[in-house]
């Protein structure tokens, strides 16, 4: 289970990597973001949430791939001999241990980053509340549980204890979710205007009910951990945090603030 993981983690990170590269208006510039064009130097901006954030996905994708190595070695997937050196050293306790902590660690910013990035702009929703962050860390842990019990279920199942540990996760999470996003709704005061349209029903029938409430529902009858029902509430959590993102990204785009009010273009 810890393994796959990994796995997901690296493929997630590597996949994000591409996407913001590809988003950029001249792709092939995206080392300026950590190195400096004049003097060749690394570039950190603590200042600077895109600074920060270009290299905590880089950083993460580092200790996601030395894991993955490692996870790769464990299972007797590696032949070529350098790297094969190199994971049986990310897999001795003192590397794997700094490996898990610290990858967790950039793990836990990751899922909020995205959120206070939008925080720190000046688009209506994502600058109106502090929340944005926290509503993004929860769907992360929410996700992150569905990806895992999906992956486990795909390569044959994984062990009962664990998939029920997990299931647990992923409806605390989901509790968790829709408390941080009934806050997030409140926090918003006049821009919740948006809600009064089909952003609203999106967010209420695709994100509230398909991809929380249903899916704790499910998870919480499942009889064990071979139950589809469960597999159905993993599907329907990844299907919801993608709603979520959708709902929080384009339903900014639809709006716009005249003093206190909101107008619908």
């Amino acid at each position: 289970m810890v393994r796959q993981g990994y796995y997901i983690a690296f493929a997630g990170a590597v996949v994000s990597g591409i996407l913001l590269t590809l988003d950029l208006k001249r792709p092939l510039r995206f080392w300026h973001m950590l190195i400096e064009n004049n003097t060749g130097q690394l570039i950190f901006k603590a200042w600077s949430p895109m600074s920060v954030g270009a290299w905590g996905l880089l950083l993460f994708g580092l200790f996601a791939f030395l894991a993955t190595v490692g996870a790769l070695a464990e299972e007797g997937k590696i032949r070529w001999e350098p790297v094969r050196r190199l994971s049986q050293a990310t897999i001795a306790w003192p590397l794997a241990a700094a490996v898990g902590a610290i990858g967790s660690f950039l793990g836990f910013f990751l899922a909020g980053y995205t959120g206070v990035l939008l925080s720190v702009t000046n688009r209506p929703i994502w600058a109106d509340s502090n929340f944005v962050g926290a509503v993004f860390i929860f769907s992360a842990a929410s996700t992150g549980a569905a990806a895992l019990i999906l992956m486990s279920r795909w390569r044959g199942g994984g062990h009962p204890a664990s998939m029920h540990w997990l299931s647990r996760v992923d409806r605390g999470a989901l509790a968790l979710e829709l408390l941080a996003l009934i806050v997030l709704v409140i926090s918003l005061g006049s821009v919740a205007g948006v809600l009064v349209s089909a952003w609203g029903v999106l967010l209420v029938l695709g994100v509230v009910i398909l991809g929380i409430v249903v899916p704790f529902v499910l998870e919480a009858r499942s009889a064990s951990h071979v139950d589809r029902r469960l597999v159905t509430a993993a599907a329907l959590v990844l299907f919801g945090g993608f709603l979520l993102r959708v709902f929080i990204i384009f339903s900014s785009e639809s709006i716009y603030a005249l003093g206190s009010g909101v107008a619908m273009p």
